[in-house]
């Protein structure tokens, strides 16, 4: 059987081979007053694109994803760190921008909506940028 390019879209935003929607994870972002809000992210989206998608506030994303900006920027809760991945070079010259960077920080931008992120806890700063 031939792999096409439609079969790799599908793996990528989490659907079986042979159809079906993708699938979609619980992300819990607490804000910076301590409030916590859990909204679904779509698998293959990123996590920025789910917090505006769902209004979560002190998220900013002005560059809309392109990681050209700080406004994006999360705490990554400590057990989730080994399974969001590492920082590009890239997001670690972003991060000199942001408020109060941790080693902890990510720009959400670039961390990808997977299915083993189900139940991901994100802080976000009080101030973004």
């Amino acid at each position: 059987m031939v792999k096409t390019a439609l079969d790799d879209q599908l793996l990528r935003y989490g659907a079986e081979p042979g159809g079906g929607a993708p699938s979609k994870v619980k992300i819990t972002f607490v804000d910076s007053k301590g409030q916590a809000r859990t909204v679904e992210g779509e698998v293959g989206s990123t996590v920025m694109e789910t917090a505006r998608r769902n209004d979560i506030p002190e998220i900013a994303a002005e560059c809309g994803g392109a990681c050209a900006c700080a406004t994006c920027h999360v705490y990554v809760d400590a057990a989730w760190l080994e399974k969001t991945g590492a920082r590009s070079q890239m997001e670690e010259d972003m991060l000199d921008f942001a408020f109060a960077v941790e080693q902890n920080s990510r720009l959400c931008c670039q961390i990808v909506v997977k299915p083993e992120l189900e139940g991901l806890i994100l802080r976000t700063p009080a101030q973004q940028g």
